[in-house]
């Protein structure tokens, strides 16, 4: 089921809002967070898992997904390596594990019906403005 996006430009647009949301998010001062252990890892996979599925929604051709994915896996790296280097973060191995699980899933998530969600979107989208 390949679909053309009609919002394309908007839903690149919004992919990008989400990348600037997960760099800002991964820089600035920790959240307060529960004091259970590995709590934090539920939104690393949450973040990435998000990234991934967007941007599959957009781009259907398996290397634009496998370019994305690896893309993500070395924001991923890239940000925990830079909270090393800051005063109130710290970087985790763990992290980046919760980081390549949440791609995983996204491209996992797009290789099924789930996959056109932005597309049945805009479907709906146009026929109730057409009604």
């Amino acid at each position: 089921m390949e679909t053309q996006l009609r919002l394309k430009k908007l839903w690149i647009f919004m992919a990008w809002c989400l990348v600037s949301a997960v760099i800002i998010l991964s820089l600035g001062s920790p959240p307060p967070m529960p004091s259970v252990s590995h709590s934090d890892k539920v939104g690393h996979v949450l973040a990435y898992f998000v990234l991934m599925g967007w941007i599959s929604q957009i781009y259907h051709e398996p290397r634009q997904r496998f370019f994305y994915a690896l893309i993500f896996l070395l924001l991923g790296g890239s940000l925990e390596y830079l909270q090393s280097l800051t005063a109130n973060r710290e970087g985790d191995w763990m992290d980046m594990l919760a980081n390549s699980l949440g791609v995983f899933m996204g491209w996992l998530f797009t290789h099924s019906r789930m996959g056109y969600v932005l597309a049945y979107c805009e479907q709906r989208w146009f026929k109730i403005l057409k009604s």
